[in-house]
């Protein structure tokens, strides 16, 4: 419990200290202490809610929905270490239920003519395009202070984040929680897979390479995952639902790279403006046609075209340019796990710079081998 008491005791500190900061009041700084406040209190009161998987399936009165799904997580759980060669220690092995439907809330924001997210700096994380918070209302706040600064702002909410591993001790694992073990048993394994595989490998700075990473090992460990319980039935599903999201990908990815074009371009502001609004109602066309056709009235990404941005969009890049690297890569080490993760670690210690040329190189290496002409 030393670093129990070591947190313990910065935070009674910081409490003294920021007490009545709010969240509007950290539009820039990240570290300023009434954010660290909460997000230490929120994190101790998660922790302090979460029990051993075991002792709560030991309770008889347990409901019988809430036993399964744990006891699916549990199996996931061993799954990601054996199986995957994902990091083997109390990470998933306790649940808590935080009574909200969201771990945190996020909050990203873009300029009005940019797609380049705002970026905030952290210990050991280095920065990122984000920040979250443990209350969506503090989230809102930040937000509002944000749009009153002319950025165009999205929170969402999260079901997991990850501390990394970088806590000591048992008490301080991120557990299963509430928010995500409501969900279908492929999104379980992915969420699971995914956050684990950010104590894999992590580089500071580098968003995109990071999600992209954990993206892949959850893509292809719950492939794996699925194969060799033989489920074809969620197998079938899931691939229909990964062809939309990558259509859904393709979609946004492609007007983004239109709208980036437009914000480069000489073009006078009150230009730029215009030919935006007719780009993003280009965008709801298309995705209209692509619901009601292709399809068939499936409506799971409305309420992301509710309202587009330039803050959503540069997530959605942010998350994902990188996963096809991470899959060729996968492949070049022979689908070996062990492999694939020392590879992983290998790119993320080099400069970021000859990470991304490393990455390039095999996403294209990874095109040419289903190109028409690579096969004939």
């Amino acid at each position: 419990m030393t670093g129990l008491r070591a947190l313990a005791l910065a935070t009674a500190g910081l409490v003294l200290a920021g007490c009545a900061t709010t969240a509007a009041d950290d539009v820039d700084s990240a570290w300023r202490p009434g954010y660290f406040w909460q997000s230490v209190r929120g994190h101790l009161g998660m922790l302090a809610a979460a029990r051993p998987v075991d002792a709560v399936l030991a309770d008889p009165a347990l409901a019988p929905d809430l036993r399964r799904r744990l006891e699916l997580g549990r199996e996931i759980r061993d799954y990601a270490s054996r199986a995957l060669a994902l990091p083997d220690n109390a990470s998933y092995r306790r649940y808590a239920d935080l009574g909200r439907p969201a771990a945190v809330w996020n909050v990203v924001a873009a300029p009005e003519l940019s797609l380049t997210l705002k970026t905030w700096c952290f210990p050991v994380l280095g920065c990122v395009g984000y920040r979250g918070y443990f209350d969506k209302t503090e989230a809102e706040q930040l937000a509002g202070a944000l749009r009153e600064r002319g950025w165009e702002v999205n929170v969402y909410g999260v079901p997991a984040y990850s501390t990394l591993g970088k806590l000591p001790g048992d008490w301080f694992a991120d557990p299963l929680l509430n928010t995500f073990l409501r969900h279908g048993e492929v999104e379980l394994a992915r969420l699971v897979f995914h956050e684990l595989a950010h104590q894999v490998a992590y580089a500071a700075d580098d968003t995109p390479f990071n999600e992209s990473y954990a993206t892949a090992v959850e893509r292809l460990g719950s492939r794996q995952w699925l194969q060799q319980r033989g489920r074809a039935d969620l197998i079938a599903q899931t691939e229909r639902a990964d062809r939309r999201r990558a259509e859904f990908r393709a979609m946004t990815m492609a007007a983004r790279e239109r709208l980036d074009a437009l914000y480069r371009s000489t073009a006078s502001d009150d230009d730029k403006r215009r030919r935006k609004a007719e780009l993003i109602a280009a965008l709801r066309d298309e995705y209209a046609r692509w619901r009601d056709g292709q399809w068939g009235g499936d409506r799971a990404y409305d309420a992301w075209f509710e309202n587009v941005s330039n803050a959503k969009l540069g997530v959605l890049a942010a998350y994902n340019q990188q996963v096809p690297a991470f899959e060729a890569l996968f492949e070049r080490e022979g689908r070996d796990w062990p492999r694939f993760h020392a590879a992983v670690k290998d790119l993320a210690a080099r400069p970021k710079a000859e990470r991304d040329a490393v990455l390039a190189a095999l996403t294209a290496r990874a095109g040419a081998a289903l190109s028409p002409s690579a096969t004939r």
